[in-house]
């Protein structure tokens, strides 16, 4: 806004309020009066202080390893300057560091145990200052190799303790199955057990075909078979219903089988003929 409520009286000068960097920029002033006008330009450069100024630790933070403290403002106008001091114990920078101003970074070479510690950059340029801090803590080598094999150990265990669960697990489960399979298996091509009665009848009937073949005269030394060979429980006899056997047919061994030879004798019938 003018500064003199009335800018024909001679003065007009601007009054900027809240300077912003947005202002920066070229004013140019033109005072007209008879016959004749002028005018003037000025250029308006408006600087921003450090600010939101961050620090960062880059690199391995082990010992004998190289070590970076970064230090960077987002916002300020340039030129900016940056400078890094140490706060905790001796307030004196390593002897091993490089610190370049323009970047914000201080190497510190070849660290050691010794350089572990509070460290505090200031940003600054013509208008003003701006200050970060990190701690930085030196450390002794990992063993990378012990962690390594320690990896691999342990993944071998998770591995072989896996594979014994897997392997009890298929056998319970084929013993489930095969005992299924042997309770509900129904063997189609089998045909149904015979009866005792039917063994019975048929082992009787075999007897009374090999006494019918027989001769009188060959059953000498011939003992009959017993009764209690043939399962009892399971022949059925009707009552009255005994079974009768002809005089000349007598039950008598497979012949065959006893290596035996059977020889037919002539017999005399009662009218003189021989049968």
């Amino acid at each position: 806004q003018f500064t003199n409520p009335d800018p024909k009286s001679g003065d007009g000068s601007l009054d900027i309020q809240n300077l912003k960097a947005a202002d920066t920029g070229t004013y140019q002033c033109k005072v007209k009066k008879a016959p004749g006008v002028q005018s003037k330009k000025i250029q308006l450069t408006v600087l921003v202080k450090p600010a939101r100024t961050k620090c960062s630790i880059g690199g391995s933070q082990e010992i004998g390893k190289d070590v970076t403290l970064k230090c960077v403002s987002q916002e300020g106008s340039p030129l900016l300057s940056y400078d890094w001091r140490r706060v905790s114990g001796t307030q004196d920078l390593p002897a091993t560091s490089m610190l370049n101003k323009n970047t914000g970074e201080l190497l510190l070479k070849n660290a050691s145990q010794e350089y572990s510690g509070v460290y505090s950059c200031v940003a600054s340029n013509r208008v003003g200052t701006d200050e970060c801090s990190i701690e930085l803590h030196v450390t002794p080598p990992v063993n990378t190799a012990g962690i390594i094999v320690g990896a691999i150990i342990g993944t071998l265990v998770g591995l072989s303790v896996l594979t014994v669960l897997i392997c009890c697990w298929c056998k319970k489960h084929r013993e489930k199955k095969y005992e299924k399979e042997v309770h509900h298996d129904i063997r189609e091509d089998v045909p149904p057990p015979k009866s005792r009665s039917s063994t019975a009848r048929s082992y009787i009937g075999s007897n009374r075909s090999s006494l019918g073949s027989m001769s009188p005269s060959n059953m000498e030394g011939y003992t009959k078979t017993p009764y209690s060979q043939v399962p009892s429980e399971d022949f059925e006899r009707t009552p009255g219903q005994n079974p009768t056997f002809a005089p000349s047919k007598v039950a008598a061994p497979n012949l065959s089988r006893m290596g035996a030879v059977p020889v037919m004798i002539p017999a005399q019938s009662k009218d003189g003929s021989i049968v």
